[in-house]
């Protein structure tokens, strides 16, 4: 069947994963009318984690979609963002988050805990018609003719008009496509804690975002869920992962490495959950995220370190992407050849993007937590950094879909 813009409406696109790009690809693709199967592996839709950072260049397409209402509502719209040292506490460089910043990237800055994220997506999902199925794990996606074949651990099969691998770091359908073993570990871990927002000191506005840099380490602060609840990240090196050790980025080790800094950092670290650790990986970048009718997504195709918060922006991105070029290629008119043509133009709009994103992400990471005389170059160019400057990250959060 072919709708009244010559898109094809009858075959199915599974996507597997039902993270936020999952849901964000499934939406993007009922949205154009188009017949979507969701291949969760665990028995529910859920977002492990807290906080999650919105820039524009995500916050955009979520308008796209229609869900940005929505996640302003569950989330907060900061006023600012700020680096400070968190060593010495002295504030170093902050954005004014306010009307330019909307004005120049077309979007807010949204805060907003993972899961309300995702109910909000599966949700949407639901009432675009998209068929949602958990306790599915995809072992095996191949290309066979006009269709890609799905095999689950269970024994069950799907037949797809395409297949969008969106399973995340280890991804089964990656396996596939790269032989490129497992995650790199960056020696870093991280440990989070939500409070509710009576119970936070206030060493500063709690309408801010806030990153404390120091010397192997980083403290990330924000409100979420309508302010009611304060998240807080530590993430540090380990030095007993650096010594080859088995267990690593210990509880101890956390205490240690932020034993010297500021008061206003020592007090966010009682409230932090001791009961688990969270080792941070990403991969290389690679420039092939295609097989025939499969496409990585997401964490499967861009797996990237957290220092830009960038990780779910990434993966929206991709979703509306993908969806975008099957519309513009897949319809009556390219036959079979529809397919391949979609997923070659969403592979070279979006692989150099994500490989820079994921290239920086590193870079920043070595920025933040630099130690000496490097740490004191870092702070005097923050310094210098105008409130209303966002010439910075215009690269990054002034993204737009091609065409738009």
């Amino acid at each position: 069947m072919v709708d009244g813009l010559g898109q094809r409406t009858d075959e199915e696109i599974v996507v597997v994963g039902g993270g936020i790009g999952g849901l964000s690809a499934a939406l993007s693709f009922a949205r154009d009318g188009r017949r979507v199967r969701v291949l969760e592996r665990a028995d529910s839709f859920a977002e492990v984690g807290a906080g999650l950072q919105l820039a524009p260049n995500a916050t955009r397409l979520l308008d796209r979609l229609g869900l940005l209402e929505a996640v302003q509502q569950a989330g907060v719209t900061p006023a600012r963002l700020v680096i400070a040292d968190a060593r010495s506490g002295e504030g170093l460089a902050s954005a004014d988050l306010g009307a330019r910043f909307r004005r120049t990237f077309g979007a807010p800055y949204v805060v907003i805990h993972r899961h309300d994220l995702l109910q909000i997506l599966l949700t949407a999902c639901q009432q675009a018609g998209v068929a949602l199925e958990t306790g599915r794990e995809v072992v095996r996606a191949v290309s066979q003719g006009p269709q890609a074949h799905i095999e689950c651990a269970d024994g069950s099969t799907y037949a797809a008009h395409a297949v969008i691998g969106a399973d995340g770091l280890r991804s089964a359908l990656r396996a596939e496509l790269h032989a490129d073993g497992e995650p790199v570990a960056s020696g870093y871990v991280a440990y989070r804690g939500a409070l509710p927002i009576e119970q936070v000191e206030r060493p500063h506005d709690l309408d801010t975002v806030i990153v404390w840099v120091g010397p192997g380490l980083h403290l990330v602060q924000y409100p979420i869920r309508r302010g009611e609840m304060y998240n807080q990240v530590a993430v540090f090196r380990s030095p007993a992962y650096a010594a080859g050790a088995a267990d690593w980025g210990t509880p101890e080790e956390l205490d240690e490495a932020f034993s010297a800094m500021c008061r206003p950092v020592r007090t966010a670290m009682p409230s932090l959950q001791r009961n688990f650790r969270w080792p941070t990986y990403d991969r290389a970048p690679v420039d092939r995220w295609v097989d025939g009718r499969a496409a990585l997504l997401g964490d499967a195709a861009h797996p990237m370190l957290q220092y830009l918060a960038q990780g779910a922006c990434q993966a929206i991105e991709d979703a509306v992407t993908v969806a975008q070029q099957f519309a513009r290629h897949d319809t009556a008119s390219a036959g079979e050849r529809g397919v391949e043509r979609a997923l070659a133009a969403y592979e070279s709009i979006r692989a150099p993007r994500a490989a820079r994103v994921q290239r920086a992400a590193r870079a920043w990471g070595d920025i933040w937590h630099i130690d000496g005389t490097g740490a004191m170059l870092r702070n005097e160019l923050l310094r210098t950094i105008e409130d209303d400057d966002f010439s910075y990250a215009d690269w990054l959060w002034g993204w737009r879909l091609p065409g738009d």
